[in-house]
């Protein structure tokens, strides 16, 4: 079966033997005579899947007992909103704006009555082509929100902003699984599955166990991470066979290594395509080299007619979804945990 070299944004690509041990189970899962997508989620069978997806999440990202792990709905744009309604106590929260995904955080965070909003620092005045560095972070907020890895803009923190007494917030939906974090750095990360983990329809909260009893007002069920937690995300019906595909996803990255070496072998594939970039008389780079992502790189030729030729030629070659995103335009070659190696040696090869 022929597969392209697929460099979607998201939903993204999944690990092949992923995939194949779907197909496998599609029809019986685990010789219960039933699809994962047809059986209870209150059922034992089920509960294993869930208990198993939360025990290798843990394990992978050293989460410390002290932070929960739920599996949520809404997509990482719902945390927009969860948050603030959550952890914002006295209403005084922090941004810094980094591109697309962070200023829609911030927007519907603006959106909550009473709620006082800084953004503490942006990097709009170069096209979000930088992180800012050594923002200062006022001790009198409730928490102050990054976005980690911004996959429209190819850009990635480099070290993560700290001031002691101020929970970091981080949405981390491109880059979780990629890089090592230290969970214990961070109040809450949270992320959508559908670029390292698994199929759309799935988001993952890490939050520390104290913040679960913060409050600004009495909140629906659905809104609140303390029922949430209480009911081991099982509020409501969870999505079901998303957690399962993702269970999948982390035993296959455990089985490579885990983290640590995945994120070894993301350094190699995009050193791949940097070096080229910064060595080749077309194409180029827009982001400082400071701020680089890991995962996601945006490249140019300076023309915008030339561009879309050569994404329409790379498409027709088996090089797929790499047409920036429509607010920046250009290329983009999203090179998550599944993209294997060859993709980027054969992209070098057609760019030259």
């Amino acid at each position: 079966m022929k597969r392209v070299y697929n460099f979607s944004a998201g939903p993204a690509i999944l690990p092949v033997p992923v995939l194949q041990k779907i197909q496998e189970e599609m029809l019986s899962y685990n010789g219960s005579g039933m699809s994962v997508m047809e059986m209870s989620h209150r059922s034992a069978v089920y509960s294993e899947i869930i208990e198993e997806a939360e025990r290798l999440l843990r394990s992978l990202m050293e989460i410390p007992d002290n932070y929960k792990v739920l599996f949520l709905q809404g997509g990482a744009s719902l945390q927009f909103t969860m948050i603030p309604l959550n952890l914002a106590e006295s209403k005084k929260i922090a941004f810094i704006d980094t591109g697309v995904w962070s200023k829609k955080a911030i927007e519907e965070a603006q959106k909550i009555q009473g709620m006082d909003v800084k953004i503490l620092a942006s990097s709009k005045d170069r096209n979000y082509q930088y992180i800012p560095e050594d923002v200062t972070i006022p001790t009198d907020i409730d928490y102050l929100h990054i976005t980690t890895n911004n996959t429209i803009e190819g850009t990635e923190y480099q070290a993560i902003p700290k001031q002691s007494g101020v929970d970091i917030v981080a949405d981390m939906s491109s880059d979780i699984l990629a890089t090592s974090y230290n969970v214990s750095d961070f109040g809450l990360i949270y992320a959508g599955a559908q670029k390292n983990i698994g199929p759309a329809g799935l988001t993952i909260v890490i939050i520390r166990e104290d913040l679960l009893e913060r409050k600004i007002e009495k909140l629906g069920s659905m809104l609140d991470y303390s029922v949430m937690a209480k009911n081991g995300s099982m509020y409501n019906t969870p999505p079901t066979f998303a957690i399962y595909v993702a269970k999948l996803v982390f035993e296959w990255l455990e089985s490579i290594g885990g983290v640590s070496e995945m994120e070894k072998i993301n350094r190699k594939k995009s050193g791949l395509l940097y070096d080229y970039l910064d060595s080749s008389a077309l194409f180029s780079s827009p982001v400082d080299k400071g701020s680089r992502s890991l995962t996601n790189i945006p490249f140019v030729t300076g023309d915008e007619a030339l561009d879309k030729k050569f994404a329409k030629e790379a498409a027709a070659a088996g090089f797929v979804n790499l047409d920036g995103h429509r607010s920046v335009g250009g290329m983009r070659a999203s090179l998550y945990n599944a993209f294997p190696i060859e993709g980027v040696e054969a992209l070098v090869a057609f760019m030259e």
